[in-house]
């Protein structure tokens, strides 16, 4: 259900989140995350996609398997249904490890010829060509001991003494348990996955599970899943799952959230689990309804440090706020949109990171402020690097934490600043709902497409500097108020030569006398000046009070207050000085039209409020003080 006010919903959401058993996590969770994702994808530093796999579609699988968790193994068969897509179809390859052993492949009902060439490539000869747009189908009986990688692409092992087996796919891992079609452009339009383990387990999937069958010691699992999906988004968990239901209630109606725990984690989680209803609603508030709902969300617990959001069922190690939080908003960004292009990870993991913040935001707001600082911190860390990828073959910077993961988020939400919180959250509806787009794969102008057509602005320099180049900026801000009108320069300089000037709306706080004021300046240059109206006395200016913007080492100078008296003179005169450290050190230096020197002083504020006994000519003179990094001119008259 499409909610056109997210915020007007949410507001009415609140009373019912005020009451969430939750506590936030701790701020590194995240990072644990991140780290746990590069160390187990260090092996695929030179993966990529197979362009043999190209020239068909896949319309449907099949997946029958027989897995037993204590034996580290994989026997079944699947039955691939397609859409040849050029004219001279007599060869479909898959992706497959050469560690599997195909005992069969049949094209109706025939036995056909195949060949298993190291690389993992799988080459299937047909009988004939088939022609182009034609759907045609083949099975595949093979059988073996997989070898896992990645992220631990087929892993057996125990809790509490009891085998557990899970797949785990992402990126490239899922040749490593079946052959497949590994492919960021062709999603499989709907699956059936049938595993037969024995009967004391039970088997987590996608979809919805539409049968159990007694097989005699063994049972068998049929999951149902009618939406499309990209082949690393398939997954298996098989134990002796604890399991239970939360419901997420939408309209009239409610879905399932499926949670299948380890028994000796049963009462733990039974506590976790609900909050993940709130979450679901709050997305569903701002984003639009989960994308499955007429299936199921759920989770599967696994031995892995951290989780994957494998379609309709997160596989997690543990129910951590931030970690149910992060692999539920892939459901949305990853899973219903999928990134086209490893370059576009940022579409996945920015995205889940920043829907993580959100849920910071609204269900924790009192950590919500540390949470943004310490992303600004960590992205700030270094002074280069794009949230783009630059080197698709490095799972290292693909899985970049700072990068993809952090910068990532932040650059959501500065749109969400720039653009405002409504047109934002339109934005990312009209994203979601793109029929080029929903149930597809992205790229990045994608989204800066759906981001231009709802709020009407252009935006490439924002894209360009942020995304596409690299740093950050650095502010420098000095001010003064005389009466009610404080005037103040935004200079900036950045940490990346990519990048000679970020433009973004700043917000500066002002407080004094127990009042403050956020107002936002349209920054568009280095050396720009402003000035508001405020009716009271600022004490403090305060840059960027929530952390909108990536920025560091910014600085903010309150100019001093100067005043002569009399001015015009006639043969002495004062200088006043307020608004500055009366044990600071100032030079005062007195010039003709002429650029002359003509009398000099230095001393603390106070020393200088003195009379000068000089004398000069009648005419203009100009008086410059410097205090540090401060420097005032003042022009004065002799008469």
């Amino acid at each position: 259900m499409k909610k056109n006010l997210p915020f007007i919903v949410l507001v009415l959401l609140m009373t019912t989140i005020a009451g969430i058993a939750q506590t936030p996590v701790a701020k590194d969770y995240l990072d644990k995350i991140i780290n746990q994702e590069k160390h187990n994808n260090a092996w695929k530093l030179h993966a990529l996609s197979n362009p043999l796999t190209d020239n068909y579609d896949l319309i449907y699988a099949r997946y029958e398997w027989y897995i037993n968790p204590a034996v580290d193994s994989i026997k079944g068969k699947i039955t691939y249904y397609f859409k040849t897509l050029n004219n001279s179809f007599n060869q479909i390859n898959f992706d497959c490890s050469d560690f599997l052993v195909i005992d069969y492949i049949r094209y109706h009902n025939q036995t056909i010829s195949f060949s298993l060439v190291t690389g993992d490539l799988l080459q299937v000869n047909l009988p004939s060509i088939i022609p182009i747009n034609n759907i045609d189908s083949v099975t595949i009986q093979y059988e073996g001991v997989p070898v896992s990688t990645g992220f631990g692409s087929f892993n057996t092992t125990y809790h509490n003494l009891s085998p557990v087996l899970w797949t785990l796919s992402e990126p490239y891992g899922a040749q490593d348990w079946m052959p497949c079609k590994n492919s960021l452009t062709d999603k499989i339009d709907s699956i059936d996955i049938l595993v037969t383990t024995p009967m004391i387990n039970r088997v987590a999937s996608n979809g919805v599970l539409v049968e159990e069958l007694n097989q005699g010691s063994d049972k068998l699992y049929h999951w149902k899943h009618r939406h499309p999906i990209a082949t690393y988004l398939i997954g298996i968990s098989v134990t002796n799952y604890s399991y239970y239901s939360n419901y997420v209630p939408y309209g009239n109606d409610s879905f399932e959230v499926l949670n299948y725990v380890y028994p000796e984690y049963d009462s733990i989680a039974r506590v976790k689990t609900p909050d993940i209803v709130n979450v679901i609603k709050l997305y569903d508030s701002l984003i639009g309804l989960y994308p499955f709902h007429d299936e199921k969300y759920g989770h599967a617990q696994f031995s892995w440090g951290g989780g994957m959001e494998h379609q309709t069922m997160s596989f997690v190690a543990g129910f951590e706020n931030a970690l149910i939080a992060h692999e539920c908003a892939h459901q949305w960004f990853g899973d219903r949109i999928t990134c086209g292009s490893w370059e576009d990870i940022w579409l996945n993991e920015g995205f889940a990171t920043f829907m993580e913040g959100i849920t910071e935001k609204y269900l924790f707001p009192d950590a919500w402020k540390g949470l943004m600082k310490s992303r600004v911190t960590t992205v700030c860390s270094d002074p280069s690097g794009s949230v783009k990828v630059n080197d698709t073959t490095d799972v290292g910077r693909i899985f970049d934490g700072r990068l993809s993961y952090n910068k990532g988020s932040l650059l959501l939400r500065m749109l969400e600043w720039k653009l405002g919180d409504s047109v934002f959250f339109q934005s990312l509806r009209n994203y979601l709902n793109d029929p080029l787009l929903s149930y597809r794969f992205a790229r990045t102008a994608d989204l800066k497409r759906n981001l231009e057509l709802t709020s009407g602005q252009n935006l490439d320099n924002f894209f360009n500097e942020w995304y596409t180049n690299q740093g950050f900026p650095s502010y420098r801000i000095t001010w003064n108020q005389i009466g009610s009108k404080v005037s103040f320069t935004v200079d900036q300089t950045t940490s990346d030569p990519s990048v000679s000037f970020f433009e973004m709306p700043i917000p500066i706080e002002f407080t004094g006398n127990g009042r403050d004021a956020i107002i936002t300046f349209n920054h568009v240059y280095s050396g720009q000046s402003f000035t508001t109206i405020l009716d009271y006395h600022v004490k403090d200016l305060i840059f960027d009070p929530d952390s909108w913007i990536i920025s560091d080492n910014n600085t903010i100078i309150h100019l001093p207050q100067i005043s002569i008296s009399p001015n015009p003179f006639m043969d002495d005169f004062a200088i006043y000085i307020e608004g500055i450290n009366t044990n600071s050190n100032i030079d005062v230096t007195l010039f003709d039209v002429l650029g002359n020197k003509v009398w000099a002083k230095t001393g603390s504020a106070n020393d200088l409020i003195i009379n000068s006994p000089i004398n000069l000519r009648s005419g203009v003179y100009v008086l410059k003080l410097k205090c540090n990094d401060i420097n005032i001119n003042k022009k004065i008259i002799k008469t």
